[in-house]
């Protein structure tokens, strides 16, 4: 019997495909659907209707990027994680900047994977705190051009603002209310708050916003 997040995967290897499917299924994850291309995802995910599509980048006919970006304006509650074959790639930068909630290296392992994808179905990110922070600090200077998730910050209070700076540095909740002396549940609060204004999705747009907006800046702690 299958529980949890019904899958998405979306891949132009059918291996990958078929070694995913087997991986999440024999661990209690529905798989809902296949793609080999970006635009078969997009079709396919507004068919399906997944909690959580695995996205290649790097596909034919319609790119992962350009596929996530149509995939959660169609169904913002949906959760995307981006596949790719090395951490610091800057198309992975591009989609946390467009809503993805995370990304997963291409050889993860198969416990990795299901736990993974659950955990973005509860509304969490998939971060590696040091490898997200390399890669924002790689690519965000780049793409100062580019419009930030959102660059008004009056909205937040001045302990809002210390959250978010503490956010894009990679502090989990845990050491949030560590570093602040605050409550756990205060702290899920802050967040909570500075999402709802911001209008971000999760703390992988959080910690590309930090860095867009100047809050926190290559090589801070």
């Amino acid at each position: 019997m299958t529980t949890g997040p019904r899958v998405l995967i979306a891949d132009d290897q059918e291996l990958i495909r078929t070694g995913f499917r087997l991986i999440l299924t024999a661990r209690g994850v529905e798989v809902v659907g296949e793609a080999n291309d970006g635009a078969e995802a997009v079709t396919a995910a507004r068919r399906l209707r997944p909690d959580v599509v695995l996205m290649d980048i790097r596909m034919p006919a319609m790119n992962g990027l350009e596929a996530t970006r149509l995939i959660l304006e169609s169904d913002p509650r949906c959760r995307v994680l981006m596949l790719t074959t090395f951490d610091l790639d800057r198309y992975v930068y591009a989609a946390l900047a467009l809503g993805a909630s995370g990304f997963l290296l291409k050889d993860v392992t198969a416990d990795h994977l299901a736990a993974a994808v659950r955990l973005v179905d509860t509304g969490d990110a998939l971060l590696a705190p040091s490898i997200t922070r390399r890669l924002v600090q790689r690519f965000a200077a780049e793409d100062r051009e580019r419009p930030a998730v959102h660059r008004d910050l009056d909205a937040l209070t001045p302990r809002e603002l210390e959250v978010l700076t503490l956010l894009g540095r990679g502090l989990s909740n845990t050491e949030l209310a560590q570093e602040l002396t605050l409550s756990e549940a205060t702290v899920k609060t802050h967040v909570a708050r500075i999402f709802a204004k911001l209008a971000l999705r999760d703390r992988a747009q959080a910690v590309v916003l930090a860095y867009e907006t100047g809050l926190v800046t290559p090589g801070d702690a």
